[in-house]
């Protein structure tokens, strides 16, 4: 069984198929719902041909941010999103020789691999433990340490994107994170 979390068969199957879609994923999982943000890597496969990270961050900017601005488009800051998804390919490319598994496969604590999730263009403290939770309990990458790496995020639950397996875990993380918003405005309204 692979990847359930774009909520669609085609685009599972491209994060299935290429790692480099489920960092674009997690990457645009914010300011979007989850399930939209991870099929960010389907939409630009189906409409330039490659997710090579060479290739993205070799695209011409402009032609680029057009061909993630068409409806449906890869987030709701599409523009943004594009020059952040090339400065990701970039990273990819030069850090890793384009092999974005790299990034995950050679770090040998999760210490390490939260340190290097957090070098990546809009991954934030937050974000990084959710990456590091979703390798985990996705993909098995399980460095010593990751629990603590990833935090609240790594216990069993329906917290973030770590645990969507399937359409009823997508909605019982949406419910957490309603929760979560409503009790945050509750607490500065006071």
């Amino acid at each position: 069984m692979g990847f359930q979390i774009a909520n669609e068969p085609a685009a599972d199957k491209v994060l299935d198929e290429y790692p480099f879609a489920v960092l674009m994923g997690m990457m645009l999982d914010q300011q979007y719902g989850m399930e939209h943000a991870f099929r960010g890597g389907w939409k630009v496969l189906s409409r330039f041909g490659t997710l090579d990270p060479a290739a993205i961050a070799a695209a011409e900017p402009e032609a680029f941010k057009e061909l993630c601005s068409r409806p449906p488009a890869i987030h709701r800051f599409p523009g943004s999103m594009a020059a952040r998804l090339q400065e990701l390919a970039a990273l990819v490319e030069s850090k890793y020789d384009g092999d974005v598994t790299r990034l995950w496969t050679e770090p040998t604590t999760g210490k390490e691999l939260f340190k290097r999730v957090q070098e990546l263009p809009g991954f934030g403290k937050q974000k990084a433990q959710i990456f590091v939770a979703l390798l985990a309990k996705q993909l098995g990458i399980r460095p010593d340490g990751w629990e603590e790496a990833a935090g609240d995020y790594a216990l069993d639950g329906h917290r973030s994107v770590a645990d969507v397996v399937d359409a009823d875990s997508l909605s019982k993380v949406r419910e957490y994170k309603q929760q979560k918003k409503a009790a945050a405005k509750a607490a500065t309204t006071k």
